[in-house]
C-alpha cells in the first residue's frame, strides 16, 4: 500500500507563531505521538520568515490523513488556531517515492 505524505505551510499573523505553536502543542502534537499511522511529523519554524510554520507529515497509507482530520479534537485545534493565522494553510499531498531508512 503506497503511503501518503503532506508538506503544509501556515503563516501566522505577525508576531503570533510562538501562539499558534502553543496551539499545536495542546492539540496536535500529543494526538500525532500517539498516532500509529503518523510515521514522520516535522514541525519547522522558516527561517527565511518569522511568521511561517513548515510541516512535513509523513503516514502509512493515503486514507489516515482523512482519518486523522475526522478525531472530535481536531475542530478544537481548527477552532482556536484560526484566529491566529494570517490565512488558511497551504497543503499539498505528496506520494513519497523513496525514504532513507525505510520503505516508500
Amino acid at each position: 500500500m503506497a503511503k501518503a505524505a503532506l508538506f503544509i505551510k501556515h503563516t501566522a499573523l505577525p508576531g503570533k507563531r510562538d501562539e499558534v505553536r502553543r496551539v499545536w502543542e495542546k492539540h496536535l502534537k500529543p494526538n500525532a505521538a500517539a498516532n500509529p499511522a503518523h510515521q514522520a511529523y516535522f514541525y519547522c519554524y522558516d527561517a527565511a520568515d518569522p511568521d511561517v510554520i513548515r510541516v512535513y507529515q509523513q503516514y502509512a497509507d493515503r486514507q489516515a490523513p482523512q482519518a486523522f482530520l475526522k478525531e472530535p479534537w481536531y475542530a478544537a485545534y481548527i477552532a482556536e488556531v484560526t484566529p491566529l493565522l494570517a490565512n488558511q494553510p497551504e497543503v499539498r499531498a505528496v506520494t513519497p517515492v523513496w525514504i532513507k531508512g525505510g520503505d516508500a
